[in-house]
């Protein structure tokens, strides 16, 4: 499934359909800086959880969002610099709770998350936007 946000606007039109596209509850965002990642965590939490508090967790590697359904964990992991320091900072406990993950920089764990259904999405600047890729695996 691929989607093209034109402009922040363009969010709004496609949530909906993006949000039936996710099929897994750890959800890996890749892209360069800049690509669209957490805008898209703050649009992702908006429009399936009627929440809008929404930062970016560089430093504090993890953020939880307690909302009215469940509790949202969103990872940055753009510092991590190998599974073992992600595993001695307890981001791998995270993902054996059942809630909803989101990853930014999720590659330097990919090896460990190969073995777990997850979605996929590739953000890609392109043309003055952002084209959107997902792709589920079981």
């Amino acid at each position: 499934m691929q989607y093209w946000i034109e402009d922040p606007e363009a969010w709004e039109k496609h949530m909906p359909n993006i949000l039936k596209d996710i099929q897994h509850p750890i959800i890996l965002l890749s892209g360069n800086l800049g690509a669209g990642k957490t805008s898209f965590v703050r649009h992702f939490l908006k429009f399936g959880y009627d929440f809008s508090e929404v930062s970016s967790p560089t430093f504090s590697l993890v953020n939880e969002y307690h909302t009215d359904r469940s509790i949202i964990y969103h990872m940055d992991l753009y510092r991590i610099k190998s599974e073992d320091e992600a595993e001695e900072a307890g981001i791998l406990e995270y993902l054996d709770t059942g809630n909803t993950v989101l990853i930014e920089w999720p590659e330097i764990i990919i090896s460990i998350l190969k073995s777990m259904p997850r979605c996929h999405l590739y953000f890609n600047e392109k043309n003055g936007g952002r084209e959107l890729r997902i792709q589920n695996f079981n």
